[in-house]
């Protein structure tokens, strides 16, 4: 298998709802776009606005964000023409959930995030169901999307003992620290969200051209 370190790295930019911010991610050479359909997130969208907004990506790169989906919800994102499916999870979440999701959507498309501290054991179940892990920043009243810097020791020490599984570094990245933080974890993945935001949803053109000037500096 080729070594993870050696892989092009790649950009997903999260969080987007304005047709404008689609069309400069596009131009500036985003390999992802999520829109976040999770009712409580300041950047949610209904599945409708999702799917007009991604109307313009490549379905393969059109990935769509929820926290705990029901399987009647994944259905629905499923059918609209999304190629990856990112699910939060809070806390201990059941292997009936699991292979629901994974089952529904195959585990190739299926991207999780479980919510740990740092420090505590990984959630390794969560491997047997999918191929790609998003970790993101710990909040204990948040599932994801803090903004904040995470565990960056704790990432690589994951990449390192899990070199098959394609991980997802997340968390209050931007071009301020992004080259630090891929330094740090070796990361192949970055997933983009607030630190290129004026204000949650609404994405700063400056700060996005400055990231992807750093990423491929």
């Amino acid at each position: 298998m080729l070594n993870k370190m050696f892989l092009p790295l790649q950009i997903k930019i999260c969080g987007l709802t304005r047709k404008e911010d689609v069309a400069l991610a596009l131009s500036l050479g985003a390999d992802y776009f999520g829109f976040i359909v999770y009712p409580k997130s300041p950047r949610a969208l209904t599945l409708e606005s999702a799917v007009e907004l991604a109307a313009g990506i490549p379905s393969e790169k059109r990935v769509l964000v929820d926290v705990e989906s029901s399987a009647e919800d994944l259905e629905r994102y499923r059918d609209a023409g999304f190629g990856a499916f990112q699910i939060h999870t809070r806390g201990e979440v059941g292997l009936s959930s699991l292979a629901a999701w994974s089952g529904l959507v195959g585990r190739e498309h299926l991207w999780l995030a479980p919510r740990f501290k740092p420090g505590e054991p990984f959630p390794e179940v969560t491997l047997n169901f999918a191929d790609t892990i998003v970790v993101d920043s710990y909040a204990s009243n948040q599932v994801g999307g803090t903004g904040k810097t995470g565990d960056w020791a704790g990432f690589q020490a994951l990449r390192e003992s899990y070199p098959a599984v394609r991980w997802i570094l997340a968390g209050g990245l931007g071009p301020d620290n992004v080259q630090d933080a891929l330094k740090a974890t070796g990361s192949s993945f970055v997933d983009i969200n607030s630190g290129v935001e004026s204000a949650p949803g609404v994405k700063d053109a400056a700060r996005m051209r400055k990231l992807f000037s750093q990423l491929h500096s």
